[in-house]
């Protein structure tokens, strides 16, 4: 993964400054207290079963898991056909067993148990590359584990919704992947941005998918992205 520092003359740094507060005046605050932030080991899970699914579902899911075993190394040993029951609420549930107990089988085999405290003392990208090596973890969940868990990193979490407005808006390639489209903002993210507030602006943009800029027919002319957005400005001038 390219390690850069965020360049304070990317005029994309001032489009993600000035987009913020059209965000926060829109949609309100959106932080997260410490008390509500968990633990790495957690955030991990509710990534890898979370493909597709929403995040209060697989919230749940993950609660779940853990009530029932009582630790993650129980979840590892747990029979895939137990997962899998377990999961059912999942989009994926199949994939989303399988993923979990290969990640968390790989995790204990590499730590002896289902642990990522060593993290803590890592520089943030190659904990993300160390992240990255587990079955099912791909540049999203290393990213959240990084930043929305209690670790609280600068590193941006980039789902469906994110990736497409950076794209439409014209900050990232148009046909980026997630983990090209991570390596091409993360330059242009405010320097004096925390953790929390990259986890605030994630949650912001998740919003602007959900509610305007959809995946067909956006609404454009009502999006507070609309003034930065190549994609928007064309679509509503063709009109």
């Amino acid at each position: 993964m390219t390690s850069q520092l965020p360049l304070e003359d990317d005029p994309r740094t001032d489009v993600l400054r000035n987009l913020q507060p059209l965000l926060v005046q829109r949609f309100g605050r959106i932080e997260r207290t410490e008390r509500e932030r968990r633990a790495p080991e957690w955030v991990m899970v509710q990534g890898v079963i979370g493909a597709r699914t929403r995040s209060e579902i697989s919230n749940k899911a993950a609660d779940r898991l853990l009530d029932k075993y009582g630790s993650w190394e129980a979840v590892a040993a747990a029979a895939p056909d137990e997962l899998l029951a377990e999961l059912a609420t999942q989009t994926y549930p199949r994939i989303a067993a399988e993923r979990l107990k290969a990640c968390l089988t790989e995790l204990v085999g590499r730590r002896g148990k289902v642990d990522l405290s060593h993290l803590t003392d890592m520089e943030t990208s190659a904990a993300m590359d160390w992240l990255e090596q587990l079955p099912g973890i791909g540049r999203k969940v290393a990213a959240g584990v990084m930043n929305a868990s209690t670790l609280n990193r600068r590193a941006i979490v980039l789902d469906s919704h994110h990736r497409r407005i950076l794209q439409r808006v014209g900050l990232v390639p148009p046909k980026a992947d997630t983990a090209r489209a991570f390596d091409a903002i993360m330059p242009a993210m405010p320097p004096e941005w925390s953790g929390a507030d990259y986890d605030e602006h994630h949650l912001l943009m998740k919003k602007v998918g959900q509610t305007w800029c959809r995946p067909a027919a956006p609404q454009c002319e009502p999006c507070a992205a609309l003034t930065w957005c190549k994609t928007g400005t064309a679509r509503v001038a063709s009109r």
